[in-house]
């Protein structure tokens, strides 16, 4: 089972390739994929039938209990039977219905193989988890399919519509399979069914788990009010329509309900829900089919009702519902993607729809106007095809007590619904295939024979199975005897309908219904609209409308371009949020504060840095105002030094000179003085907010350490440090061992920035390697040899000799520095992170001392590159420590006696650690060359002044 859902998979990947090389003819090989899948089935049938359940899982979540799990009984046979089987011939299908020079059919032919394998994955899903990753798949393929003709303004609004209310109602069922997955102690679905199906009593949870779950199912199959999708998703392709919205994903929400109520049709509200959308959606789908002048519209509206009737009868728990319930999904999967693809053939040869312009077409495709009507009569439920021995038996099931007191009511609705059904394929065939007074023959162009051959299929298909149901009866009645029975007399499907009531109300229905769907009959019946104003789709539209402009209300008033005015929303949801729950929920009064401080030096540090957060609040200038701030920085820096934490103290202290760095250059582009506009209101708003918010983070942290009741884990850090990590360094190992994966996903976070500030900066390209690119004046040798940085800038004023002497003594110290702090941070303060900061301030001193071209020569490579193999070294220790027999990113300790230098000890996490120091020593290479020498060579472009190389 699993080997067959792969296989979709890889067909897939390869299917734009295989389009490629062999044009539309590769849907023919696409399609052995699930005719291969579907023979699969029928094999499987016989232990099936006989109770032997194939079931197949691999683990895959197993601290939660989830398992890839795949099941065929039953009900995912004869589902997955109709997914395999008609999307082999959908596939068929499209060999013909695209033009030889159609755009985009590598895409298509890979998402509409992608999506039937989902489907298939979908239909055999066991675990309630693995079921909705698989719903949402289908989602997500199916706004890809439906949106497959991208510069149409239709059909993308139809993709986005569809998407939205299906992913919506997908995310509201995951809700309700969490609760009902939580009661039942089970994420297995099989599990979870029978553990309903006993008597337990019904809480309000799991009240509200069944009506979310049932809100993903009629979402999914386009009930009321959410009925509106289905017809705008007719934007599609044909074959897409014929396979997702007749045969496949419109049916995954009824056999979601099928699936269930053997468990949850007893729980209410399970009935009376299920009962009032399901009638109302299979009334106004088949008023609104009658409506239609596109054949599209005329199906599309058609399987609107046609759903709603199998919900109900799905609905209904009873054994009699669920065996007419599943043969309709049967009859109508046939049926319906039987008369899509007629239609795709008349669009392509006729070119129109519009049964207004249709006429005496059946005469001139005699093949085709066969196929469809044979699938036509089993929509209208006509002897002696498959349509009319399930519409007998919904019938009877009614009579049989489905729903108990309500079923005679429920009775009189379906059979108006079915004088609507016969209506609308009395409707479909005339305005497809009759002959009509006044209107010109359109110009048809012959099919061959392979373009009608998957509808003539499937229309001979549903008429042998209403002849030989016996055949099918036996898979259809298995998963019926899995509800209790409602009625003595059990139903059995049948071609050779047995005299009585069922049979009259079956004759009523067809004789009213072809005379509802004479063309002036139905004119008439369907001209006036009184719901019109309070459409569904309207009503959607007016919705989104809404949300749209409450959106942009909500980014006008907080989005102002204003910092402190964005500081300020953050802060205030701040306080209000997290502020007040911790006020009525926290115990206060339990917090105790054993000491302020652990020496005086952390009291005198405190109140430095509190002296500079005031003093940053009263400096007029920039620059002062960002050396303020950093001193607070390094008050912070102490106090962790003094707390005993030298390698935290020391990243702090490196970060806080960095920052200030990166903050200096941008300065140099902004004025001087901060501007005049903090008025002593604006001071006293702010300090409404900024008093509230220190507070409730003082007041978290203590309610954070006073609610501790369990011995700290970094209690038993130093002893797992050295045992798993080889390391004296805490600090270290847990960056480059123990937390390795968020280290790993740190420096993915990293590049992405980098990446990101060089885009903003750089006009065409990120500048790689030194402005060596750029024309460097000629410097004679004489002049080059006197200056004590190669490539320092020249001109009076510019050069500052003392800095040029200091920067040639101290860079190389940095560097050496840099270095060992990389070697020696896993059992000493230090580590990649800290060693990359310290090279990449020597940087700093370089650029400042010599500017842009001295910066060149220190690094005459691409910062990306630098990047690039950092990202390189950190993720291939992963794959090293595979090879050497342990898991993803675990350190390996290796051991050797060498030479001259004794027993040497290496351990793997050092080349994680050589990564970070790269990543870190591109980051600042990055930054100095975007904000610093690319905004230089602007300046110098703008004032045309030429910088010369000392």
């Amino acid at each position: 089972m699993l080997v067959l859902v792969a296989a979709h998979a890889v067909a897939a990947l390869v299917a734009s390739t295989l389009v490629r090389y062999l044009g539309r003819r590769a849907f023919a090989v696409l399609a052995l994929v699930p005719a291969a899948a579907a023979v699969w089935i029928v094999l499987q049938l016989p232990a099936v039938l006989a109770g032997a359940v194939p079931t197949e899982e691999i683990p895959w979540i197993p601290a939660l209990g989830i398992d890839i799990a795949m099941r065929l009984d039953p009900l995912a046979a004869t589902v997955s039977l109709l997914v395999t089987a008609i999307g082999a011939l959908v596939l068929l299908y499209c060999t013909r219905y695209f033009p030889p020079d159609a755009r985009g059919m590598g895409r298509f032919s890979a998402v509409l193989t992608a999506f039937a394998g989902a489907m298939l994955a979908l239909v055999w899903s066991d675990d309630v988890f693995v079921l909705y990753v698989c719903w949402e798949l289908t989602t997500v393929f199916s706004f890809l399919l439906v949106g497959h003709d991208a510069h149409k303004r239709a059909s993308r609004a139809a993709a986005v519509q569809a998407l939205v209310v299906t992913a919506a109602g997908g995310l509201t069922m995951l809700v309700g399979l969490v609760v009902l997955a939580q009661a039942a102690q089970t994420t297995r679905l099989s599990a979870l069914v029978a553990y309903f199906a006993g008597p337990a009593a019904t809480p309000a949870a799991i009240t509200a788990g069944v009506v979310c779950v049932l809100v993903g199912a009629i979402t999914k199959s386009a009930l009321v009010p959410f009925h509106f999708w289905l017809p705008s998703a007719m934007a599609a392709p044909t074959p897409v329509s014929a396979y997702l919205h007749a045969a496949a994903m419109v049916k995954a929400g009824v056999y979601l309900v099928l699936r269930l109520a053997p468990g949850l049709a007893d729980v209410e509200p399970w009935r009376p829900l299920v009962a009032t959308l399901a009638v109302t959606t299979m009334l106004l789908g088949g008023v609104q089919a009658l409506r239609q002048h596109d054949l599209k519209l005329v199906l599309a509206h058609g399987t609107v009702s046609q759903l709603g009737f199998m919900i109900l009868l799905a609905g209904a728990g009873t054994r009699d519902g669920a065996l007419a319930a599943l043969g309709l999904v049967v009859a109508h999967a046939l049926f319906k993607a039987c008369l899509f693809l007629v239609v795709g053939v008349i669009d392509r040869r006729a070119g129109t729809r519009d049964l207004r312009e249709l006429s005496g077409l059946g005469r001139r495709a005699p093949v085709l106007a066969t196929a469809g009507i044979l699938g036509a009569a089993s929509m209208a439920g006509l002897p002696p095809l498959l349509g009319f021995v399930t519409k007998e038996g919904s019938f009877e099931a009614f009579l049989h007590d489905a729903y108990g007191p309500a079923a005679v009511p429920l009775l009189v609705l379906v059979v108006l619904g079915s004088t609507l059904t016969v209506g609308y394929s009395t409707r479909f065939v005339w305005g497809a295939f009759w002959r009509k007074p006044g209107v010109a023959t359109v110009d048809w162009q012959p099919p061959g024979l392979l373009f009608p051959a998957a509808p003539v299929v499937l229309g001979v298909a549903g008429l042998a199975a209403g002849v030989g149901v016996a055949g099918i009866a036996p898979l259809l009645v298995a998963y019926a005897d899995t509800l209790p029975a409602s009625y003595p007399a059990l139903l059995e499907l049948s071609v050779v309908p047995s005299i009585g009531l069922a049979l009259g109300l079956s004759v009523l229905a067809v004789a009213l219904g072809y005379v509802v769907g004479l063309p002036r009959v139905s004119a008439r019946l369907t001209a006036r609209h009184p719901l019109a104003p309070v459409r569904a789709e309207i009503t959607w539209r007016g919705v989104v409308h809404a949300l749209e402009n409450l959106s942009l209300r909500v980014t006008v008033l907080t989005q102002r371009g204003s910092l402190s005015w964005i500081l300020t929303t953050i802060f205030t949801v701040l306080v209000l949020g997290p502020g007040i729950a911790l006020l009525l929920s926290a115990d206060l009064g339990s917090v105790r504060v054993d000491r302020l401080a652990d020496s005086p030096f952390q009291v005198l540090a405190a109140v430095i840095g509190a002296a500079c957060a005031i003093v940053a609040t009263r400096v007029r200038r920039r620059l002062g105002a960002v050396i303020v701030v950093g001193g607070l920085g390094y008050a912070i820096a102490l106090i962790f030094a003094l707390a005993g934490a030298p390698d935290v103290a020391l990243t702090q202290a490196l970060v806080e000179t960095a920052t200030l760095v990166v903050v200096v250059l941008v300065l140099r582009t902004l004025p001087r003085d901060i501007s005049d506009r903090h008025t002593p209101r604006q001071r006293m708003r702010r300090l409404l907010v900024a008093v509230p918010v220190g507070l409730l983070m003082t007041g978290l942290g203590a309610v954070a350490l006073a609610a501790r009741n369990a011995p700290s884990v970094a209690a038993a850090f130093p002893a797992q440090a050295y045992g798993f990590g080889a390391g004296a360094n805490v600090v270290n190992v847990t960056l480059v061992d123990i937390r390795a994966w968020d280290t790993m996903g740190e420096l993915s976070v990293i590049v992405a920035a980098a990446t990101g500030v060089a885009s903003l900066v750089f006009l065409n390209r990120r500048s790689g390697a030194p402005p060596r690119s750029e024309a460097q004046p000629s410097v004679s040798p004489s002049t080059r040899a006197g200056g004590w940085l190669s490539a320092a800038r020249r001109g009076d004023g510019d050069r500052v000799l003392l800095l040029e002497v200091v920067t040639r003594l101290v860079f190389p110290t940095m560097m050496v520095v840099s270095v060992y702090f990389l070697f020696a941070g896993h059992n000493s303060p230090g580590g990649g992170f800290a060693g990359g900061l310290v090279a990449g301030l020597a940087l700093v001193v370089r650029y400042v001392a010599g500017g842009r071209y001295e910066l060149g020569e220190a690094v005459p490579v691409d910062a990306g590159l630098l990047l690039g193999l950092g990202l390189l070294c950190a993720g291939g220790t992963g794959v090293g420590a595979l090879l050497l027999g342990g898991e993803v990113l675990q350190t390996a300790v290796l051991e050797a006696d060498v030479p001259v230098l004794g027993h040497v000890k290496f351990v793997t996490s050092l080349i994680f650690d050589v990564g970070v120091y790269l990543i870190v020593v591109g980051l600042v290479l990055d930054v100095l060359r975007s904000l610093g020498a690319e905004l230089d060579r602007r300046r110098a472009e703008v004032t045309g002044r030429q910088e010369v190389s000392a």
